[in-house]
């Protein structure tokens, strides 16, 4: 090419993809990693009754007596804390959670999520009611992240965790349950 005094050539741009996509393996179409998770906590909040704001969103308080009790943290919810449930056209719930755990030795941790429940009409009936439902009566999944400024409980910043229920009954009783995993 003219102009050019150095011994580099000019590749054209074409030329260049088409050697990067031969030179790049490609995938078989599966995952090139997975993801791994390690038990952290279980979650246990009392609610109260729902706030119906309007058909789109309700907002349940935590009661007291909430609590966390995991291998490496343990301790209860102090308020403020609630969940707030947005209901989508589609029937679908979409948690925005926040609350503050105040672990056994007096360390604060902030704790919010977000996440999507679905449930069967059948099971959400049977909610209704006043029955309790478990892990597989619906999908409820949530990913809490944590904020504190304790040296103790700072591995918490680092991590994103991924939530699913365990138990769940309003009414007499009402509150929701979850198992808490780091994911790796």
């Amino acid at each position: 090419m003219k102009g050019l005094s150095s011994p580099h050539r000019i590749i054209p741009l074409g030329a260049f993809v088409m050697a990067l996509a031969i030179s790049v393996p490609a995938s078989a179409g599966g995952p090139e990693t997975s993801v791994q998770t390690e038990y952290l906590m279980t979650l246990h909040a009392p609610l109260d009754a729902p706030q119906a704001i309007d058909q789109s969103l309700l907002i349940y308080n935590v009661q007291p007596g909430g609590w966390v009790d995991g291998p490496r943290i343990k301790g209860k919810f102090v308020g403020p804390g609630a969940d707030w449930l947005r209901v989508m056209p589609s029937g679908v719930f979409r948690l925005d959670v926040r609350a503050t755990i105040q672990t056994d030795d007096g360390e604060l941790v902030y704790v919010s999520y977000g996440g999507a429940i679905q449930c069967s009409k059948e099971q959400a009936d049977r909610l209704n009611a006043g029955a309790q439902l478990k892990a597989d009566d619906c999908y409820f999944i949530t990913a809490p992240t944590f904020q504190t400024k304790s040296d103790k409980y700072a591995w918490l910043n680092a991590v994103q965790a991924a939530g699913k229920m365990v138990s769940l009954k309003f009414g007499e009783g009402s509150h929701v349950r979850y198992n808490i995993f780091a994911l790796k």
